[in-house]
């Protein structure tokens, strides 16, 4: 049971509804220990004298029992199986919300349709453990214990022949309860791998079909798949032969009541009322022995997903806000890089080493470098997507570690060089960070980056869907939607990395004129691999091998000849040949 204590703070939020369920399960088990009592009596009062008027008595009697039983059971089963829901509903919002703290690298390791299974397969199988399990456990304890109490009232020598299959039940429903439970990580396990598989298929269906994999994927999918139905049915295997193990213990049971009990019946130690009375009481325990089977495989099943869900729910997340936080600060857009050295966790080879700079409230700078040379890394370091070393990264002069995350972030505007698009409207894509923007600022922001001339193209114009990951516009509508998003917060500090790397030349230009008007008053990193964008700049900074190799204006690295000017004249040469 100790597995199941981190379920506690959930019930803890709804124990009114716990409780009054249990009332309700309480209420249901007295009420049908009733039936047995009555049916004995009038059983026995056939043996005598009895009006008719006494057996319509006894009958409205367990009429009236069956109907109020009925009430509380239909209550016990609303209000337990409505607040299982409820905890579902808190447990999927947690994991939703815990999964956009986590850092980058958790995500890196872990797989998406992996993720998918705990949140759905893995959620529902707690959602049983929550509801059912409880329920139909609390009504075995509760009618169990009531019947052994009345049995042992009618006659105890018999009682204790009906119990004596107990303990091999104990052990049965230990051996089995150990089993389903390994069983069913190993399902959900396989059946990670197996979302996983689909996810990753779908995802790349086009890189699948240009390669001509589809029949490799499919037999991969097929062995993969293979070996979840294989787990399944070692699974069902051992669930489908707990409850029939179980009735042939019940049944020995009750073979050993019918001889026992026929006995003393005839040796006039019981009454046949009594008899009755009796098996019938072994009865309502015969659901227990077999439910409690039931539920074991219920509970173990749930132990296991609830294991896999708090794996998730346990991952700290890596960048969090920490104490000593300035909660008044405001961000106006001073950086300050101090002799900055950085090293992903799971390399050892640095990315960025004595990065020392400062960029003034207001500035733009371009970064500009050859590929791996850590500008996107450096771009990273300060909405800290990635967290920076202590003491060696400042927005306008406080450490970026004490500055509130929401407070960070909600200050910055940033388009990463990989362009993520949701499934749904250009609208809603472009309000994004600002839900609130009125249909100027949206259209305004389209403007700005270059995204008006094709919205003729779109069908429905801003309320157009662009489907999963923008699936359905080409890599340069795209990364202007990226802009545009943005443009429309206008924040303090926009960081732009490559955002521009998919469009024309032409249409390049274009952008950049209008950036321009957008620039003054806001810090703006600039990183591109081309210098046009660069020269948009106050200054550029030159990135090479993760070290500062050049840093100044266009024309001042021009002059000096280096990385930059080289950088430059190729681009020149490039575009002479493709004019050519």
């Amino acid at each position: 049971m100790h597995k199941l204590k981190p379920l506690l703070p959930y019930f803890s939020r709804y124990r009114r509804s716990l409780s009054a369920g249990l009332l309700c399960i309480l209420i249901t088990a007295i009420i049908g220990l009733f039936s047995p009592l009555v049916i004995g009596q009038a059983i026995d009062a056939l043996r005598g004298d009895i009006s008719r008027q006494t057996l319509l008595m006894y009958g409205l009697l367990l009429f009236g029992i069956s109907a109020l039983r009925g009430v509380f059971q239909f209550l016990q089963r609303r209000i337990l199986v409505a607040m299982s829901r409820k905890i579902e509903f808190d447990l999927l919002n947690e994991i939703f919300g815990h999964l956009g703290r986590l850092h980058q690298g958790f995500f890196q390791k872990s797989y998406t349709g992996d993720l998918m299974a705990r949140s759905t397969n893995d959620l529902q199988a707690v959602r049983m453990l929550c509801g059912p399990a409880i329920m139909y456990g609390s009504n075995t304890i509760f009618t169990g214990i009531g019947s052994l109490i009345f049995m042992a009232n009618i006659h105890l020598g018999m009682t204790l022949v009906s119990i004596l299959v107990l303990p091999l039940i104990a052990v049965v429903t230990r051996i089995f309860g150990r089993r389903i439970h390994v069983l069913f990580d190993q399902v959900q396990a396989t059946f990670s791998l197996v979302s996983s598989k689909v996810q990753e298929n779908l995802a790349g269906a086009r890189v699948v079909r240009a390669y001509v994999q589809e029949s490799a994927e499919e037999r991969a999918f097929e062995t993969l798949n293979r070996e979840y139905v294989d787990r399944n049915r070692h699974l069902i295997l051992w669930s489908s032969a707990f409850n029939p193990f179980l009735l042939s213990l019940v049944g020995f049971s009750l073979a050993a009541v019918l001889w026992y009990g026929g006995r003393i019946l005839i040796a006039g130690e019981i009454t046949v009322g009594e008899f009755v009375s009796f098996n019938l009481f072994l009865g309502l325990l015969t659901w227990p022995m077999v439910a409690i089977g039931w539920v074991i495989n219920l509970m173990e099943r749930g132990s296991a997903s609830l294991l896999r869900i708090r794996e998730v729910l346990e991952e700290e997340p890596a960048i969090r806000d920490q104490e000593p936080l300035i909660h008044d600060a405001t961000v106006h857009g001073g950086i300050r890089f101090k002799a900055l050295d950085f090293t992903y966790p799971e390399t050892e080879v640095p990315v960025l080493q004595a990065i020392d700079f400062e960029i003034e409230k207001g500035q733009t700078v371009a970064i500009v470098g050859r590929t791996g040379s850590g500008k996107s890394t450096l771009l990273s370091l300060i909405p800290r997507l990635i967290d920076p070393p202590e003491g060696q990264l400042a927005i306008d002069g406080q450490e970026v570690r004490n500055l509130p995350l929401q407070t960070l972030r909600g200050a910055i505007a940033m388009v990463p060089q990989e362009t993520l698009l949701f499934s749904a409207t250009i609208r809603e894509n472009i309000s994004f960070g600002h839900p609130d923007a009125s249909e100027d600022q949206v259209l305004r922001a389209v403007s700005l980056a270059g995204l008006d001339t094709d919205l003729a193209s779109f069908p429905n114009g801003l309320d157009t869907m662009v489907g999963e990951r923008g699936i359905t516009l080409s890599g340069g509508q795209k990364q202007r939607m990226a802009l545009s998003r943005a443009l429309i917060r206008e924040p303090r500090i926009m960081l732009l990395d490559d955002c521009l790397s998919a469009v024309d030349t032409e249409t390049e230009e274009r952008i950049l004129t209008n950036l321009r008007t957008v620039f003054p008053g806001r810090t703006v990193m600039l990183v591109s691999h081309r210098i046009s964008a660069a020269q948009l700049a106050d200054w550029t900074l030159v990135l090479d091998g993760g070290r500062v190799a050049e840093r100044g204006t266009h024309e001042q690295l021009i002059a000096h000849g280096g990385i930059y000017a080289d950088l430059y004249h190729r681009q020149q040469l490039e575009e002479q040949l493709a004019a050519v």
